[in-house]
């Protein structure tokens, strides 16, 4: 049995929702569709699909298999095109996810040039904010905020970001300015998270050692936009990129505060599975944005401290 064949034919059938619409597309015929399909379950030992007069549906095992099969066919092509004449002109489409608020105000703006550069390129900008599975979701690269944890995968450092704790000014006048972390339990406190629950903010205790403080938050959002908005209105203290609020600090609408108790920043890499390195689009974009990140470091800024 071929097993790259049977794979591409297992995806064609799952895709086109039937035997014969895959047979058709391949194009093949049923009984060679229906034979590789056998000796894949057989191969594995267990059933991949179920199959009725109408429709075919995929099993637990044939799930996961089919998640796999796209990606590692996913790969051969991106071999075939590494290794074929035209491999300076990288060309298909790319998966990429970030975190929702980088990528629409930092990563959305760069997408522009690199279109204009790669013609033959196109690029599906996935704003997720989660740890995305590269394999399962087939995503060729992830920008992740925190230290990473998947030794497996090539990781290229961009940036160091710096988490704050700001208020409004009018928010400390009437609550006061919180001295130490501990300080917080008696402030309103605005978390970013999907569902309320208990929530954790870090802050440095020594020159060496971090320290987790629980918060008990009044308000919670999914957005760090909003969060932020809703501080500017005197909601209360919250925890945010330093870059993302450097304006609202400069202007005067919120005020950085715990600054001695700031921890370390955290890095922001680019990662991708080593199986994509040798293709040529995943190179491209990894050169590219690496680049424009050197010239003009989005996350630089670091907002003054307000007296």
């Amino acid at each position: 049995m071929d097993q790259l064949s049977a794979m591409a034919t297992f995806v064609r059938a799952v895709e086109t929702g039937s035997l014969s619409a895959a047979a058709r597309s391949l194009p093949s015929s049923l009984t060679s569709v229906s034979r590789q399909i056998s000796a894949l379950e057989k191969h594995f030992g267990t059933r991949l699909l179920l199959r009725t007069t109408r429709q075919l549906a995929l099993t637990d095992d044939g799930r996961i298999f089919y998640e796999r099969a796209k990606s590692i066919l996913g790969e051969v092509r991106e071999i075939e095109a590494a290794l074929s004449r035209d491999r300076h002109q990288p060309s298909g489409r790319i998966r990429v996810s970030c975190p929702s608020l980088m990528g629409r105000l930092v990563i959305a703006p760069l997408l522009g040039e690199f279109l204009r550069r790669y013609p033959l390129l196109s690029v599906d900008l996935l704003l997720v904010d989660r740890a995305v599975d590269m394999v399962e979701e087939d995503i060729h690269l992830a920008i992740r905020v925190g230290r990473l944890r998947d030794s497996q995968l090539v990781a290229r450092k961009l940036a160091d970001l710096r988490m704050i704790v700001c208020a409004s000014p009018a928010y400390l006048a009437r609550r006061g300015v919180p001295q130490t972390p501990r300080d917080l339990a008696g402030h309103d406190c605005l978390v970013f998270s999907d569902a309320p629950g208990s929530a954790e903010w870090r802050f440095a205790e020594s020159a060496k050692a971090d320290r987790k403080i629980r918060i008990s938050g009044r308000l919670w959002m999914n957005s760090l936009d909003a969060l932020a908005t809703a501080a500017k209105g005197g909601a209360g203290t919250v925890r945010v990129p330093s870059w993302q609020i450097d304006a609202d600090i400069r202007a005067g609408n919120l005020q950085r505060i715990l600054v001695a108790y700031e921890p370390a920043p955290t890095p922001l890499h680019l990662v991708f599975q080593p199986s994509r390195l040798a293709s040529p689009k995943t190179r491209a974009f990894v050169d590219y944005l690496v680049e424009r990140w050197r010239a003009t470091d989005p996350f630089r800024a670091d907002p003054a401290v307000a007296s």
